[in-house]
């Protein structure tokens, strides 16, 4: 990162004018600050909403691509649940600690794998591996993200819910609701119609969810809408009472007062030299 730095603030007005730096990242605390600020940003976030997440799923397959499977009838309704599977697993996150312990960053990639794995092994057994498919979809694709042991089971449990033997049945069911269901197996077209049919607002109903689950979500939506409003603000203040800056002030100052004093280095380093035979010593170092 500090060699990404210099490199960055190191371009002038001398370089070609159409050499460019690339870039794609995961969230990073390293991440160079001055880079960010002279740098033109773009990021990739999945859609909110399980319609959403389904429609973006089959908008980038086309009919060859579902037909594309010496057995057409299973691998539609099996790729249907795990686009479904993919859904939920992303927004679940909404509910905060209700749907997962620690929000995942679930990406399209693991759905791109389970979808490749699924139409691998259907061509290759002539009965359908439910087992092997969830063991790839839940342990590795999307479970190597995942780490809390509770968060393990939960996302175990989802994925059997959909690829099951039940899922090749017109009109098996995702939720007790009887919204979301494995549909007569068609085309790209078919697919994108029914899933615009669906509600643009799930209920907590599709992901298994008590109805006071969205209490939770909306709470959160409210707060954060509140703090939009409020950083927009003037930061102004009238009357008598202390100003924004006086406050801020006599917070920072409380702040240092509390603060201990540096620690003498070479002193520390003098009392406890770095020795071979003590490595405490480097420890409290």
């Amino acid at each position: 990162m500090p060699k990404l730095e210099a490199i960055v603030e190191n371009l002038n007005e001398s370089n070609h004018p159409d050499f460019r730096i690339w870039l794609t990242s995961m969230p990073s605390p390293a991440f160079p600050v001055s880079v960010l600020q002279t740098s033109v940003k773009m990021t990739m976030e999945p859609p909110t909403g399980l319609r959403s997440n389904l429609m973006r799923s089959y908008a980038n397959m086309d009919n060859r691509e579902l037909n594309d499977c010496t057995k057409p009838k299973e691998f539609k309704m099996l790729l249907f649940a795990f686009s479904f599977f993919h859904a939920i697993a992303q927004d679940r996150r909404k509910f905060g600690a209700i749907g997962w312990n620690i929000p995942y960053a679930f990406m399209q990639e693991e759905f791109y794998v389970c979808k490749i794995q699924l139409k691998s092994f259907l061509d290759e057994y002539d009965e359908v591996p439910y087992k092997v498919l969830n063991f790839l979809g839940a342990d590795v694709n999307y479970g190597g993200r995942v780490t809390d042991d509770k968060d393990i089971r939960l996302i175990k449990c989802i994925l059997e819910r959909f690829v099951q033997p039940d899922t090749i049945n017109v009109g098996f069911n995702y939720s007790d609701s009887g919204l979301y269901k494995t549909i007569e197996p068609g085309s790209q077209e078919d697919y994108m119609k029914y899933i615009d049919s669906l509600p643009l607002v799930p209920g907590p109903e599709a992901f298994g969810l008590h109805e006071n689950a969205e209490i939770t979500t909306n709470q959160e939506n409210t707060r954060l809408i509140l703090a939009h409003v409020l950083s927009v603000q003037p930061r102004t203040s009238s009357g008598g009472g202390k100003s924004r800056e006086e406050v801020i002030g006599e917070i920072s100052k409380n702040i240092e007062d509390q603060t201990p004093v540096h620690y003498d280095m070479d002193n520390v380093m003098e009392k406890y030299p770095t020795l071979y035979n003590e490595s405490m010593n480097t420890v409290l170092a």
